[in-house]
């Protein structure tokens, strides 16, 4: 029990250092070019690039190889990868259409939209999400899942990976500070803000709706052998969505079903996402206990 707790840590360790040296790159980067960006922008880039970073040392040290962390060859990887986007468009467009018919979200009139406009604003947004789905799965269900699988149960791995998961994607502040008020304390003390963000009720349906993504894909990369490129597909499908959708709806504050979304977040996510990847689970669940499936080579 206590070495699992250890194992469960070591991720918020790795974690806090990485925010620490972003605090501390930051103060310098911000020193050396002035306040041509928002500080905490660079803190908040500088923690995840440190993150990326520490995949590296983290596959020496657990001697893992690429197929270790789920990366298969070329042609598959790639197969994998139109699979998965597949996979992400069946599981959240249902959802884009139930918000829309309730009219949770509606069309925002306000915008243009020629053909060519909207084609490079799919494609920006496909590139976006593809890197931030290259960025995020290789370290959530690549190192972070296997290494924590190789010390504890796959389940605990699985709901532990989705934990860090979402809470990195709420440990933000909102504190502007300037160029004149910087010390070399203002990164620690956004720090402090940005992990106080966690305990704000506001957010908490967001944040579950993240632990059932990070759920979803970690079940995705246990089952399947090598099949990291179907966890990146699914990833960039569902953020590619998400910001196809903030561009072209307006959340219905007004609504009677705003309740299915967190309405502090992205206009999708939340408790409708959470139950319906929770059936989708369960769905996959009951019909591998019934055909007993075992590992896929895709």
């Amino acid at each position: 029990m206590i070495k699992s707790v250890y194992y469960a840590l070591v991720p918020l360790i790795v974690l806090l250092g990485a925010i620490f040296l972003a605090c501390l790159a930051g103060y310098l980067i911000v020193l050396g070019i002035g306040d041509q960006f928002p500080f905490g922008k660079i803190i908040k880039k500088a923690a995840q690039l440190f993150l990326v970073l520490s995949i590296f040392p983290a596959m020496v040290y657990f001697k893992f190889k690429k197929s270790d962390i789920g990366f298969a060859g070329k042609a598959v990887f790639f197969k994998q990868l139109l699979q998965g986007f597949g996979l992400g468009f069946v599981t959240l467009m249902p959802v884009v259409i139930v918000l829309y018919g309730l009219g949770v979200n509606v069309i925002d009139e306000s915008q243009v939209w020629t053909a060519s406009v909207l084609a490079k604003k799919m494609a920006l947004s496909l590139l976006l999400a593809l890197i931030i789905s290259w960025i995020e799965e290789p370290l959530f269900r690549g190192i972070l899942l296997t290494g924590l699988k190789r010390k504890i149960s796959v389940i605990a791995a699985i709901l532990i990976s989705a934990i860090y998961y979402a809470m990195l994607h709420f440990i933000d502040s909102d504190t502007s500070i300037t160029y004149q008020e910087l010390t070399l304390a203002s990164g620690f003390r956004l720090l402090g803000e940005a992990f106080a963000n966690l305990l704000n009720p506001d957010i908490l349906s967001a944040l579950w709706a993240l632990v059932m993504v990070g759920i979803f894909l970690g079940i995705l990369r246990t089952e399947f052998k090598t099949s990291l490129g179907l966890c990146i597909g699914c990833h960039t499908s569902w953020v590619w969505q998400i910001k196809m959708s903030k561009s072209l709806f307006n959340t219905n504050f007004s609504s009677e079903y705003l309740y299915l979304v967190n309405r502090y977040y992205d206009g999708l996510i939340g408790p409708l996402v959470t139950g319906w990847l929770g059936l989708a689970i369960v769905g996959y669940l009951v019909y591998r206990r019934i055909n007993k499936p075992t590992f896929i080579n895709l």
